[in-house]
């Protein structure tokens, strides 16, 4: 399995972790971004972190039939977990904000699920691709992520039910406490939740 070290230095190599001064889809302001899209235009690079994770995936959950993620940003490294495991993989998308299954996909009745997700902060979606699971009477037995920056965010997600590749603690401030060495770099606001 990769080290942390040698994630982290993927990580920037490919630079899906850049610092800087970031204005996230939340509001809150950040000297560092996460963007899993770089990582995965970078196949080799990415198959080095998959493999990692995927073994990490099998020494904690014994017996899954299926692999879940949330579109967009699950769904390659949920079916790369699912290559790799050989593993049935489908994802969900949402219609009229809320995530559904479209495509002919389906979750037979009592089947263990695994969400994969490319980065749990907040734990959301994850959180609502468990409730759609719940919905077709099946079990979510856990979750999988490449980063897990949930940190000591108030998360739903018990810490033991989430296996991540890198654990990473990304500070966060809102516009009354910004710090002064971030007040002097420009701001960015990165990310597709702003987009229309």
């Amino acid at each position: 399995m990769l080290s942390l070290k040698k994630s982290l230095a993927v990580l920037k190599k490919t630079n899906a972790l850049v610092e800087g001064h970031f204005v996230l889809s939340s509001g809150l302001h950040s000297n560092q971004y996460i963007q899993c899209a770089k990582l995965l235009s970078y196949p080799n690079h990415a198959k080095k972190i998959c493999i990692s994770l995927s073994k990490k995936i099998k020494k904690k959950f014994k017996n899954i039939d299926l692999i879940l993620s949330p579109a967009v940003g699950g769904i390659v490294i949920g079916y790369e977990i699912g290559r790799l495991l050989k593993k049935e993989t489908i994802f969900c998308e949402r219609v009229k904000g809320r995530f559904n299954l479209r495509r002919g996909f389906s979750i037979k009745k009592n089947s263990k699920v695994l969400i994969v997700e490319d980065v749990i902060t907040t734990g959301k979606s994850a959180l609502e691709c468990s409730k759609l699971v719940k919905k077709f009477k099946a079990k979510d037995i856990g979750f999988a992520c490449l980063i897990d920056r949930s940190g000591k965010k108030k998360i739903k997600i018990k810490s033991n039910q989430i296996v991540s590749q890198v654990k990473i603690n990304v500070p966060t401030y809102n516009k009354k406490n910004i710090p002064e060495f971030l007040k002097k770099i420009p701001t960015t606001s990165p990310g597709s939740k702003r987009l229309k």
